[in-house]
């Protein structure tokens, strides 16, 4: 008996590690892209699941559900930490509340029912266009100076609370997207991006939590497709580097924080092209 848990300890211990390192990075892109992490958190929770030989039906969305269980303190922090440097819209967050709820709300409900692919396909979709325009895009890259009547904004935040709900995202992809695209600074996307992240965050877990309850192949652990032993080994390093981020962001300058945001989006991206072909 003592000898077996020594077993199950050595190969958990590797699996902790890379669980660890995995927050630190997820806290600090979520201060720097004023993102939740989930861009980066759920390909990690992917694979860990893999090497766990999780259930292949489950192993994404359990990988989407425990990110957004994750980003809730790094979208709370980052958006706070953004906040006090004024550079966060907050009549745009006002008017987003509802929208973006509903948008959660129907992701949740499509994640209950959809097939792992769904989940992957929507990644490579959102991160590969954001990629794309960050890097390539420039100045081109743009519908309109200043921001769209009331009713196409509230459209953007049903899209946004989908999608992100989709993807197991703060929604600071998405909006950096929408709102450069009407002119609106990088810095100030980034921090209403964030902003964003606290509306999503916490109704999308609840929503997995919906959305895998009584599946077969979950772990012991999980509620729903919410896995709270990986919750529990990523979230106190994300709190302790996500204020690094949010303070490098605000040194670099627009132009180097956009490359920096494409490259990693496009890293992702294509960690999911691979899985679908």
């Amino acid at each position: 008996m003592f000898d077996a848990l020594i077993d199950l300890a050595n190969d958990l211990l590797p699996v902790v590690a890379a669980l660890i390192v995995a927050g630190s990075a997820i806290g600090f892109m979520a201060g720097l892209f004023g993102i939740g992490g989930g861009a980066i958190s759920v390909p990690v929770f992917y694979q860990v699941f893999g090497v766990l030989g999780f259930d292949e039906a489950v192993r994404m969305p359990l990988a989407v559900g425990t990110s957004l269980a994750v980003i809730i303190p790094t979208s709370f922090i980052s958006a706070r930490a953004h906040l006090r440097r004024g550079t966060v819209d907050m009549g745009l967050l006002r008017l987003w509340a509802v929208p973006v709820i509903a948008g959660v709300v129907l992701g949740s409900v499509i994640a209950r029912f959809a097939d792992p692919w769904v989940f992957k396909l929507v990644f490579v979709g959102v991160a590969g266009v954001n990629a794309i325009k960050l890097l390539f895009g420039g100045e081109g890259w743009r519908i309109r100076d200043g921001l769209p009547g009331r009713a196409v904004l509230r459209l953007y935040g049903v899209v946004t609370g989908l999608l992100s709900a989709l993807m197991g995202i703060g929604g600071g992809s998405i909006t950096n997207l929408l709102l450069t695209l009407h002119g609106v600074p990088i810095h100030r996307a980034v921090s209403t991006g964030a902003g964003a992240g606290v509306l999503i965050a916490l109704p999308a877990t609840l929503g997995y939590v919906y959305a895998g309850w009584g599946k077969p192949g979950l772990p012991l652990d999980a509620t729903g497709y919410v896995s709270w032993l990986t919750v529990a080994a990523t979230v106190p390093t994300t709190l302790m580097t996500t204020r690094a981020g949010v303070a490098l962001a605000h040194r670099l300058s627009r132009r180097a924080l956009e490359t920096a945001f494409g490259l990693f989006l496009l890293f992702v991206s294509a960690r999911f092209l691979w899985d679908l072909l």
